[in-house]
């Protein structure tokens, strides 16, 4: 044996002998401890799988429930073979994690879920001591965090709840095990004998129900009161946005075939619909039918208006967006009598995004209006047509395909259905709606916007002009721009014109737009838009019609805009130069407007709150607090939007800000103390007369530097007294602290006034003493 080897032998052994000479480890005895936090671990993983639609408890939860009870039965031994084994479980499992990490760049939340649930499995065959029960505790919540990222359904919030049932007595027992209490039920005996007593005897659990009840109630009431006062801000703060897919490879680029609209709620129209499912132009306009009762009709290249029945709601997507509006999904340019198509596909272009990004430039027309940047994030709920919804001016969107489409109308398309489970982002430079400025818009068009969208069938061209300009010269005031026509024109179609619910079916060779104006004097929702965009376009105001959904419901404990297949509906786009298409909605009970960058869901869950309260209200007391609430409490809550506005704008507004801050910081700070000078004289001036004086002895010595401990008695602080101080400072101590215990405990009476001198004499000293 050579000396190298035999070095390495001798190295080895001392190893070895340090391993076996170590002091055993200082385990956990707590076997309700332990159960807790693996309850705990499992409430996560649970979470975790019903807010992302995974199935990781099938396997997490039985491992690590089966490596719990190991580590218990072996928390006594090294087990470094076993440690040794882990070790490697763990490095495959940060492999595994790298490359799951480098095909979902755009979200790492899951995999990051993922990576701890897998850790987590093989910590829990080893867990000895309380520092490692406390990982895994910090796993779990991180778990229940990454969940409630995730989840877009309050199917959440009972976990969430569960969670903190369970949390509060685990951070006990870990408190516990912290200060060395021991954890294990004790047995103790009654003080007196009593048979019942020697055959049940009660037993100490280190867990009070009581307690632990009251703690959970004081928490779930200020917990619930934080979330509803706190406020929605904007989010979207980083620059990765979720994404995520279950389409096919295969499919995701665009081809010959593939380039329509595919809407399944056309593969069962009859009257010559197409029923290949390709969503091509095979598609008519015209013609009686019914409504399917799942998919909006007005999701294809052509859309036919003569069909009659209503849809089944059904949840559609779930919308997590800055703010609230028309999620835009198709423009059409023609009027074919009964319905609209887009005549402009041919003109379709096809972008393509970098291999190591979701991101895709969108370069559409800017407008000269001011903008503000809003961030849009959709998830199917179910099957959607492959079109791809947005909010206006869409400038960028991060879309899980490779291709994707847009047309000559700047209508965006996938190159296959929006399957059940897809998430996309859009970031869009949404135009503000200032009325002064559209007013002044000149009414100079391109030719290409009067050829494409001032077209008005012949036949109708002039009544419907002539009835357009009958009901414009009903104003009070002069119609000076396109902008305030199309206002008024919206309102009076609104006003004038009623939702006729039984509708008969239109002939064969009837227009729509005149039977709604000169024979029914109404018709069904979306005819209202066809019939505005035809007015419009007859007194030479560039109008198209777009199809899309409402914001839908917003749910403030998700966040999210739950959007239905009813919210779908068409409106009424109109052109103005420079500043580009702006909505009008001419249906009866709608706004004139969608909703808008002005809409606020800050306090949504206090609003609703609130909105709950005002019913049991007197409508006085109600309307009273809504003054209040919209005159003070919104008010101020701009004003502190502006401020933060001001303070993210630059670096001024940051050192103004940190300024601003410090500032506050130091007059809160002097203001606290005030506060606690006023309690405390307010709470003397409660106490008797000798606990006063004794009181605002103990105060004028503390602030000197000379604080009683709570555990000293008054005659041992003047013990220490005599130590500190000099003899005639400390004799005055004494005197004042016999009197107070003489009156205390021995009920004497003593000369206030002469001690009240004795505490001046004091005060005088002590400051001398300072100054010198």
């Amino acid at each position: 044996m050579t000396n190298t080897s035999r070095k390495s032998l001798s190295l080895f052994q001392q190893f070895r002998q340090q391993i076996k000479s170590a002091p055993p480890l200082k385990t956990e005895e707590s076997a309700i401890f332990r159960i807790l936090v693996q309850c705990l671990v499992i409430v996560g993983i649970i979470a975790t799988d019903i807010a992302a639609g995974t199935q990781m408890s099938f396997w997490a939860i039985p491992l690590s429930i089966i490596g719990g009870v190991w580590s218990w039965y072996r928390r006594k031994h090294r087990n470094i073979t076993l440690k040794f084994f882990l070790a490697i479980g763990m490095l495959a499992v940060l492999s595994f994690f790298l490359l799951h990490l480098t095909q979902n760049l755009n979200d790492s939340r899951l995999v990051l879920a993922e990576l701890l649930v897998q850790l987590q499995v093989l910590h829990s065959f080893d867990l000895p001591r309380r520092k490692d029960l406390g990982y895994s505790m910090v796993i779990g919540l991180i778990l229940l965090g990454v969940a409630g990222t995730i989840s877009q359904t309050i199917a959440f919030a009972p976990w969430l709840l569960l969670f903190l049932i369970l949390a509060i007595p685990t951070l006990v027992l870990d408190y516990r095990s912290r200060l060395g209490l021991e954890a294990v039920d004790q047995s103790f005996k009654l003080p007196f004998k009593s048979r019942k007593a020697s055959r049940n005897p009660i037993k100490y659990s280190p867990i009070s129900f009581k307690s632990i009840t009251v703690l959970i109630a004081i928490t779930l009431v200020f917990g619930l009161s934080i979330f509803t006062l706190m406020p929605r801000f904007p989010g979207y703060q980083l620059q990765t946005f979720p994404v995520d897919s279950p389409l096919d490879a295969d499919s995701q680029k665009f081809s010959g075939q593939n380039k329509g609209i595919v809407n399944p709620g056309y593969n069962n129209q009859e009257n010559g619909t197409g029923s290949n499912g390709q969503g091509t132009n095979n598609n008519v306009s015209q013609g009686q039918g019914e409504v399917d009762d799942t998919y909006y009709y007005g999701f294809n290249t052509k859309i036919n208006q003569n069909l009659r029945g209503e849809m089944k709601p059904k949840i559609v997507m779930r919308v997590r967006s800055q703010s609230p509006g028309f999620w835009k999904a198709l423009s059409f340019d023609h009027y074919t009598g009964q319905g609209w198509e887009i005549t402009n596909d041919k003109d379709f272009d096809t972008i393509r995004r970098d291999r190591w990004s979701y991101k895709f430039f969108l370069h559409l027309p800017n407008s000269a209006m001011k903008t503000k940047k809003v961030i849009q994030s959709y998830t199917a709920v179910a099957d959607l047509p492959n079109i791809i919804p947005s909010l206006s001016s869409p400038k960028h969107l991060y879309f899980p395909a490779q291709e994707i489409g847009i047309d000559d109308l700047n209508n965006l398309r996938s190159p296959v259905g929006l399957v059940e489970g897809l998430t996309y982002t859009v970031v869009s430079d949404v135009p503000y709606r200032d009325r002064t400025a559209l007013q002044k818009s000149p009414p100079e068009y391109s030719d290409k916007i009067k050829e494409t969208y001032l077209d008005v069938p012949l036949d109708i061209e002039e009544k419907v002009r002539e009835k357009t300009l009958e009901i414009l010269n009903r104003s009070e005031k002069p119609l000076n721009s396109p902008y305030e026509v199309a206002l008024f024109l919206t309102q009076a179609v609104k006003q004038k014109y009623a939702i006729q619910e039984e509708l008969p079916f239109f002939d064969k060779d009837e227009d729509l737009v005149e039977s709604f104006l000169f024979k029914y004097e109404g018709g069904i929702s979306d005819h209202f838009s066809t019939v505005l965009t035809i007015m419009l376009r007859s007194v030479g105001i560039p109008a198209r019609l777009t199809v899309g959904f409402a914001p839908g419901k917003f749910n403030p404990l998700t966040g999210f805009y739950v959007v239905k297949n009813t919210d779908a509906y068409a409106l009424t786009e109109v052109y103005f130069p420079h500043f580009g298409w702006y909505p009008f909605d001419p249906i009866p009970g709608h706004d004139l407007f969608p909703a808008s960058l002005e809409e606020d869901q800050t306090f949504s869950v206090l609003k609703q709150f609130w909105n709950w309260i005002a019913g049991w209200l007197p409508s006085p007391v109600a309307n009273f607090f809504n003054i209040i609430w919209t005159k003070i409490i919104v008010g101020f809550i701009s004003f502190l939007g502006w401020l933060w506005r001001f303070f993210s704008s630059g670096l001024i507004g940051t050192l103004v800000g940190l300024l601003l801050a410090v500032v506050l910081g130091l007059l809160g700070w002097l203001g606290w103390g005030q506060l606690r000078k006023l309690g405390y004289y307010h709470r003397l001036t409660k106490l008797p007369p000798m606990v006063q004086l004794y009181e605002k002895m103990l105060g004028v010595l503390k602030s000197k530097g000379y604080p009683k401990h709570y555990a000293q008695t008054p005659l041992e602080y003047v013990e220490i007294s005599y130590q500190q101080h000099r003899d005639e400072q400390a004799e005055i101590i004494d005197e004042i602290s016999h009197a107070y215990v003489s009156w205390r405990y021995g009920e004497n009476g003593q000369n206030l006034n002469y001690l009240k001198q004795q505490l001046k004499v004091l005060v005088k000293s002590l400051n001398r003493r300072n100054a010198s």
